[in-house]
């Protein structure tokens, strides 16, 4: 179950390194709609306020949403025992993203909750026999 602990945390990271690309260029269309807004023109500007606030929004969701798939990513794959939880929230999460979301986070449920998945996390893994 090693290897898929590993993929899994290898997932995480290029998950969450995604989303922060993701996030980046949402505030660029944010910014976008910030020009659009502040040009001399006629009518817009509100339309353009509320898509700046929106894209904004979104972005610094999304690059909070990454960076946190990242710093769980690779505790992961080290077998970190706090990691495990964590992952499993995001993971629950994630089931509602589709749809690379939706498999991400079915394969960190089923490798997580695995029972021989959880015993790579257990606090006593260093005292027991190798199975």
């Amino acid at each position: 179950m090693k290897p898929h602990v590993d993929f899994l945390g290898t997932l995480f990271v290029v998950w969450g390194l995604l989303t922060v690309v993701i996030g980046l260029s949402t505030l660029a269309l944010g910014v976008g709609a910030v020009a659009l807004m502040t040009s001399p023109g006629e009518g817009g500007q509100v339309a353009a306020g509320v898509m700046a606030a929106a894209f904004t929004t979104f972005a610094f969701i999304a690059m909070f949403w990454g960076a946190v798939h990242v710093v769980v990513g690779i505790p992961l794959r080290r077998q970190t025992p706090w990691s495990r939880l964590a992952a499993l929230m995001l993971g629950s999460v994630d089931l509602l993203l589709l749809p690379y979301g939706t498999a991400l986070g079915v394969y960190a449920l089923y490798v997580l909750l695995n029972e021989r998945g959880k015993a790579l996390f257990s606090a006593d893994r260093g005292l027991r026999t190798a199975d």
